[in-house]
């Protein structure tokens, strides 16, 4: 490696690490030579002792800890109940490597570090408040999975959506990638069977509440199908909720909701280890109430 600038004698000898990492890790002071920060294009000859502090990026480190407030409804040895705030990513990914619920799990309950994905067994979006079930065992992980796989779990969402939905129904569509728009879901044929059940709750000049109730939980999947029936959720950014021609007043209220006008309000399913049925509420958070006030001129 003699006459190799310092960040290509690196590259040679760290091959797990990008040349850019490299690079940053030099900059930042994390390597040194015979004890002396240099710069990346310094000449190495042999000989001398170089120092690496690597900082590892997020990405590599998903799951770790992190102390994140959770409004827990519901907990014991089996399972937890949380209510998920808008915002707040479930599972790290792309783009949210921390700062995740999961996070926040195995910071309130380190042993869920020995469970697949730390309990989780279905998410929300991040835009989407309200009630999620955490297994805190694999068998109970394993009797949730099965619930969900058989319908039998309950999940109700309360959803402002635009227009006059005239009457109660039931969209029956498969749910697969947007075929050229990757982050969206769409409607395919090919794509994995999903049925939402609306019901009206309430009407307004411009929008409706609703009630949808999930047979199946796909991705983004009361979005799309109440976009498929011309009704998309207010405020959503994806599926066409923007606030367009609506008087000042309400379509102010709409782009401050600053997402999409939906939330899990009820759960209900057969505990895994008492086999009793229960069942959880969650009130609407303050940003849907207040958007309820202006819907209803209060």
């Amino acid at each position: 490696m003699t006459g190799l600038r310092l960040d290509q004698a690196l590259q040679q000898l760290l091959p797990d690490y990008s040349r850019s990492r490299l690079q940053t890790w030099i900059k930042e002071k994390r390597v040194t030579l015979d004890g002396q920060c240099v710069a990346p294009k310094q000449a190495v000859w042999g000989g001398g002792k170089v120092r690496v502090e690597p900082e590892l990026h997020p990405s590599e480190t998903p799951y770790a800890a992190e102390e994140i407030a959770l409004d827990i409804m519901y907990e014991d040895d089996a399972l937890l109940v949380v209510n998920k705030p808008a915002g707040l990513v479930v599972h790290p990914g792309s783009g949210n490597w921390q700062g995740t619920m999961l996070n926040a799990l195995l910071h309130h309950a380190p042993q869920l570090a020995c469970i697949p994905r730390a309990g989780i067994v279905h998410r929300l979006d991040k835009d989407t408040s309200g009630l999620l079930v955490v297994a805190k065992t694999l068998t109970a992980q394993t009797d949730l999975v099965r619930q969900l796989q058989a319908r039998s779990v309950k999940r109700d969402y309360l959803a402002v959506v635009q227009g006059l939905v005239a009457h109660d129904g039931k969209v029956e569509a498969p749910l697969g990638r947007h075929p050229s728009q990757r982050i969206k879901m769409a409607i395919v044929h090919n794509g994995k069977p999903a049925v939402t059940h609306y019901a009206v709750l309430e009407h307004f000049d411009h929008h409706t509440l609703i009630r949808c109730s999930l047979e199946t939980g796909r991705t983004h999947q009361i979005r799309v199908h109440m976009q498929s029936i011309g009704h998309p959720l207010a405020g959503d950014p994806v599926y066409g909720g923007r606030p367009l021609n609506l008087p000042p007043l309400l379509r102010d209220a709409v782009k401050n909701l600053g997402r999409q006008a939906l939330h899990a309000e009820r759960l209900g399913l057969i505990h895994p280890v008492s086999g009793e049925a229960m069942e959880w509420r969650a009130d609407l958070p303050q940003d849907m109430a207040d958007l309820l006030k202006v819907l209803r001129h209060e």
